[in-house]
């Protein structure tokens, strides 16, 4: 009855409709703009590395836990950026593994704002985790039942699996403010060819924007807006806003909006060094999640070999 049972839930679980599955969502999503547009790639003049932990509805058994490891770098004719994102989400039962390159290329459209123009591709691994099927009072025959269907090649095949993708992006961008829009992955992979289900990647659409407004000689007020949009799910909005002192420290705060939930967070950054950054946020979910989490926290690490700091003209704030 067991092995019955499991692979009913096999069947069912290869024969879904993917539509829900999205990609990774980040409070501090104006310091990993890389993991989005590939146009950002070496836009920082400074070969830069940001690591990132996303706990998400901590709490709350099997809410996701998303890891980011991004580095990318201009070129020294500074007119070529190349990057490299590894991105590690676990969903419950589900495992999401990525890896992806980046390249971009920038041309002057006036004497103030540059336009760079990025491509992004690689793979993403796709698994189940065996606990799923480990139903309790499972005896050892029973466990080795259990592998058996999971060695079959017609459940291995759609359950631990790597896909192709490619993704594009364009930046405009000036000392001051920054626009984009962006697609990390443009092709809708199926599972199999049988078609008895839709695809795992979803095609997302980015817009994100931002601008640095000078309040005093020490204080600086950053706004900034992330807009997503996935076939098949609500739109989803970001607002941001920042406010930087002395050059060191960001404080802010953070609003999500979408038809399923809203969210709440706070954040702070503080540049420990030139090169060394340190950033941390925290957000509160308003709808029914509310009730089973304390909420989502977020670590951000930057740390930048600025070899092209004498050709800089000006901080960066993006």
């Amino acid at each position: 009855m067991k092995k019955t049972l499991i692979v009913l839930l096999l069947m069912v679980l290869t024969n879904v409709d993917s539509i829900a599955q999205q990609l990774p969502q980040f409070t501090q999503y104006m310091y990993n703009t890389i993991a989005v547009n590939p146009a950002y790639a070496g836009s920082r003049d400074a070969l830069s590395i940001i690591a990132l932990n996303r706990n998400q509805w901590a709490g709350f058994d099997g809410g996701p836990q998303t890891q980011t490891l991004s580095i990318h770098s201009p070129l020294s004719n500074q007119k070529v950026g190349l990057g490299l994102s590894l991105i590690k989400d676990d969903l419950g039962y589900e495992d999401f593994t990525s890896i992806y390159a980046d390249f971009s290329y920038t041309i002057e459209a006036s004497d103030k704002m540059e336009v760079s123009f990025g491509l992004k591709g690689g793979a993403s691994h796709y698994k189940i985790d065996n606990d799923l099927f480990l139903l309790e009072g499972s005896t050892i025959g029973e466990i080795q039942e259990l592998q058996d269907v999971l060695d079959d090649p017609y459940f291995n095949e759609k359950l631990n699996k790597w896909n192709m993708n490619v993704g594009a992006g364009v930046l405009f961008h000036t000392d001051k403010w920054y626009a984009g829009l962006s697609t990390p992955r443009l092709i809708n992979h199926d599972k199999n060819s049988s078609k008895l289900y839709e695809s795992l990647d979803r095609v997302h659409y980015y817009l994100i924007g931002g601008y640095v407004f000078d309040l005093s000689e020490s204080t600086k007020f950053k706004p900034s807006f992330l807009v997503k949009h996935v076939k098949g799910a609500a739109i989803s909005t970001d607002l941001t806003a920042n406010f930087l002192f002395n050059d060191k420290f960001w404080l802010g705060a953070s609003y999500r909006i979408n038809d399923q939930q809203r969210a709440l967070g706070a954040i702070a950054d503080f540049q420990v060094s030139n090169q060394f950054r340190v950033g941390y946020a925290y957000e509160i979910a308003t709808g029914e999640i509310r009730d089973y989490t304390s909420g989502s926290h977020e670590i951000l690490l930057i740390y930048e070999f600025k070899f092209l700091k004498n050709k800089q003209k000006s901080p960066r704030y993006f």
